[in-house]
């Protein structure tokens, strides 16, 4: 389960571009941030996706990717030339396709990989589709198969939704004159207003008896299969975002979306004891909890990113929970250098202390015990840090010809973040978890969590 966030230069502060995701899958699923050089082809190659080999363009652009460590494809990326995109699992009265094929993953980084702005990714996205259609267990463990929905977004400014059912597609234009402003979820949210779409999209739907000809189309309305997409939290979480962001009522920032990344839904904000323990309801900070719904509940990486006016900066955590985590700068984009820090080894599924996602793992873990007394203990610290990497962004990194010193800087701050978080989970385990009716998480809660440390092997 994700949620993704776009705001165009019409609705932010300082008139760029702003991109977000958290990217949620199971909770043990450490994701690895991946920069791809642009590289060149010999004609008739084939690239291995996660299932599939499909044939290789001639040239593919550097991107730079946040991927589950088992797959080719990626949850979120950025390209070169300012492109980014993000996916959702979305659900349809049609079952997705089983046989393995593109996974919804590999199609993000094959339109990266390929394509500059956001109306070339949709072309991309697209006429994969047509010719491969989309498929195969999207799992770590067990199985789990979907369709694909995608917020598309370029540094000109200009945004994509685009909802898929198999090889049929909807997509739907962000537009400065509704608001600037679109988020989506594990819901179809493409409605009357349909901007594009494939031929056989009504077709289908009439055939399958989900609409009737001559009727207005509702693409929403004839495919969501409403109990699988409640049971996600979909139009929950989608409410919850669009809310988050305001339409159009205020100006963005890239502070408000680490906020609106971090946010636990209508009813955490009024409990200064909630805990993350049950159902998600509105939460798009998601933490792994008890019961099927949860199993892929886990915010396992965010990404903010800033694009426009010369500004290509991305925030990643690379880690889980962003609440528990830092966003931390890179720079990758149009004008820019690429200012990367050492991301370290790629973690796999079991704890390994020398890899940045695991390690933070020790952190996050540690606070679930007794979550809002122990996030107590440095998020002031944590908010500080941030606006304080915030502020040195715009100051001497932004100075043209500097990239010695910018990769200092980054650097620097990945250090001083890394630093933090140890400081701050030795704060953590050096206050024990206080039981009381206010904080007490139930036993199937605890349960759940000791299990996912035993089968990742991960003690205290």
């Amino acid at each position: 389960m994700c949620d993704t966030m776009v705001a165009l230069p019409s609705a932010t502060a300082a008139g760029t571009l702003i991109f977000a995701k958290n990217s949620d899958r199971e909770a043990n699923e450490a994701q690895h941030i991946v920069h791809v050089p642009r590289q060149r082809h010999e004609a008739g190659t084939d690239v291995r996706c996660t299932y599939i080999a499909i044939p290789q363009v001639a040239e593919t652009h550097a991107v730079l990717l946040s991927k589950p460590h088992w797959m080719w494809g990626a949850e979120m990326g950025a390209n070169e030339h300012g492109l980014i995109i993000g996916n959702e699992a979305v659900h349809a009265r049609i079952p997705p396709q089983k046989e393995p094929s593109l996974i919804g993953m590999d199609l993000l980084r094959l339109a990266l990989e390929r394509a500059v702005t956001a109306g070339e990714a949709l072309e991309v996205l697209t006429a994969l589709l047509a010719r491969h259609g989309q498929g195969g267990n999207c799992a770590h463990t067990g199985r789990f198969e979907y369709h694909n929905s995608f917020l598309i977004a370029d540094a000109g400014g200009n945004g994509w939704v685009l909802e898929t059912v198999g090889r049929e597609w909807a997509a739907q234009r962000v537009k400065p004159e509704e608001g600037g402003v679109r988020t989506i979820s594990n819901t179809y949210t493409i409605g009357q207003s349909i901007d594009r779409s494939s031929a056989g999209l009504v077709p289908l739907a009439i055939e399958r008896g989900l609409a009737r000809d001559g009727e207005g189309f509702d693409f929403a309305g004839a495919y969501t299969n409403r109990t699988r997409s409640r049971f996600a939290s979909g139009a929950a979480r989608w409410c919850r975002s669009s809310d988050l962001l305001g339409y159009g009522r205020r100006l963005i920032s890239v502070e408000m979306m680490f906020d609106a990344l971090r946010d636990h839904g209508a009813q955490a904000a009024r409990d200064r004891h909630w805990r993350p323990d049950g159902v998600m309801g509105g939460a798009i900070c998601a933490h792994a909890s008890w019961g099927p719904q949860r199993r892929f509940g886990q915010t396992t990486a965010s990404w903010v990113a800033e694009l426009g006016n010369g500004k290509a900066v991305h925030w990643l955590t690379a880690s889980s929970a962003p609440d528990t985590s830092l966003f931390k700068p890179v720079l990758f984009g149009p004008g820019e250098k690429t200012v990367l820090p050492d991301f370290g080894p790629a973690p796999g599924d079991q704890y390994d202390p020398e890899t940045l996602w695991w390690r933070h793992e020790r952190l996050h873990r540690a606070v679930l015990e007794d979550y809002a007394r122990r996030l107590a203990l440095f998020r002031d610290e944590r908010d500080r840090l941030e606006r304080a990497f915030l502020a040195r962004v715009e100051g001497p990194l932004r100075t043209p010809g500097n990239a010695d010193k910018a990769g200092e800087m980054i650097a620097e701050m990945w250090g001083e973040a890394r630093l933090a978080e140890d400081r701050w989970y030795a704060r953590v385990r050096h206050n024990p978890v206080m039981t009381n009716r206010m904080n007490q998480t139930s036993n199937l809660y605890k349960t759940h969590w000791l299990r996912l440390n035993r089968i990742a092997r991960m003690g205290k």
